[in-house]
């Protein structure tokens, strides 16, 4: 992975590119039934880095919704196979079920359309590789969109890691979740119905809260030796499909990445503790603290540049300069990050560690994970 300085050299240079009209670009929604499409249709609207040209949905409610948030002019189409031949987008942000997302690649790769997913990259390994295919094969980017890749604290604290602030660095410690994915009524319903089957999102608060964590060991740490994991139910009631908590222990040879993510927590965390052999830093969105023994400070955060603080910006700067995505959004490592989910599935059905990388066996297995809940 590229270390901050690289990541926002690379970022200087293609600023230095000059930067076209907004009409330069069209983009294209797939779907509406993930919920963070409702945070990323105000700045598609906008139109500052690329023209909203098209929305595929056939939810009454959802395209409703969306018209309803300043959407009413944008076309709207219900097989979004045609709207891709008649709008010809640059490239889609597909807000659908995390199973689905090899589908959308398959009919766009072969038209030269770029792909935004929301995490994680494919509800399975094998489809992430088989993604990574069409991707290479017909020479499309794919983003993978988390939350923290914009978090300049994110970049502070790596930074500090790399200049040696905490010697070697041997342990992750991080938590992220909430109170769960809502209530299955309203609009959220159709968000619920789908993060909650074991097929469509590909676990429950593993895959969820589970993918933030694999991503931030694989920026640390690489590809972990071993991963073990284990979950609970501890709502049946609420999710009587999937689990609600789940627990991540990945092994390296001289480190270890300790991870919880979990629908059952009394507030949001979405915060990550690095601990080196000098000291420690507790990041968390819009703060760094670095402690050593009973003194702490607060670290510095500088605001990246405009071409990488937000998906939309980033995506299109890349197409313009020509140049792969990289860092925590690119192809490579967010397919390391399944990797790890689907070897965390494999632990919690056989109880032991599972050692990377996969073999193929593992990479053939069938979409449904059935956890052995109580």
């Amino acid at each position: 992975m590229p270390s901050r300085r690289e990541f926002l050299g690379a970022a200087a240079l293609a600023a230095a590119q000059p930067l076209g009209a907004a009409s330069e670009y069209k983009i294209a929604v797939i779907g509406l039934v993930h919920s963070h499409v409702w945070g990323h249709l105000g700045p598609m609207l906008k139109g500052e880095h690329a023209k909203l040209a098209g929305i595929t949905e056939t939810i009454p409610d959802l395209v409703a919704e969306a018209k309803k948030r300043g959407a009413a002019e944008v076309p709207f189409f219900s097989d979004y196979h045609k709207m891709l031949d008649e709008v010809r987008p640059d490239f889609v942000w597909a807000f659908v079920e995390n199973n689905r997302h090899l589908e959308i690649v398959e009919a766009c790769a072969p038209k030269k359309i770029h792909v935004i997913f929301e995490k994680p990259l494919a509800a399975t390994y094998s489809d992430a590789l088989a993604i990574r295919r069409l991707a290479s094969e017909h020479g499309i980017q794919v983003m993978t969109n988390y939350q923290m890749a914009w978090w300049p604290a994110n970049y502070a604290a790596k930074a500090k890691v790399d200049e040696g602030a905490l010697g070697q660095v041997w342990r992750l410690h991080g938590i992220v979740g909430h109170g769960g994915p809502g209530k299955p009524e309203g609009l959220n319903k159709y968000f619920f119905d789908w993060l909650t089957d074991p097929v469509k999102n590909g676990a429950g608060a593993l895959m969820d809260f589970g993918c933030y964590n694999a991503l931030w060991s694989l920026w640390y740490f690489g590809r972990p030796e071993k991963v073990y994991a284990q979950v609970n139910q501890l709502r049946p009631q609420t999710f009587p499909k999937v689990e609600d908590n789940a627990d991540l222990l990945l092994s390296y040879r001289n480190s270890t990445g300790i991870f919880e993510g979990s629908w059952d927590l009394p507030r949001s965390f979405q915060d990550l503790e690095i601990f080196g052999l000098k000291g420690s830093l507790y990041m968390k969105n819009g703060s760094v603290e670095l402690r050593s023994g009973r003194e702490s400070q607060a670290v510095e955060i500088q605001p990246l540049l405009p071409e990488r603080a937000a998906p939309l910006a980033n995506m299109t700067s890349a197409l313009k300069a020509g140049q792969p995505l990289d860092g925590l959004t690119a192809l490579d490592i967010n397919i390391g990050v399944v990797e790890i989910i689907e070897a965390a599935k494999l632990s919690v059905k056989t109880g032991s560690a599972v050692p990377l990388p996969l073999k193929a066996r593992c990479r053939a297995r069938t979409a449904r994970f059935d956890p052995p809940l109580k």
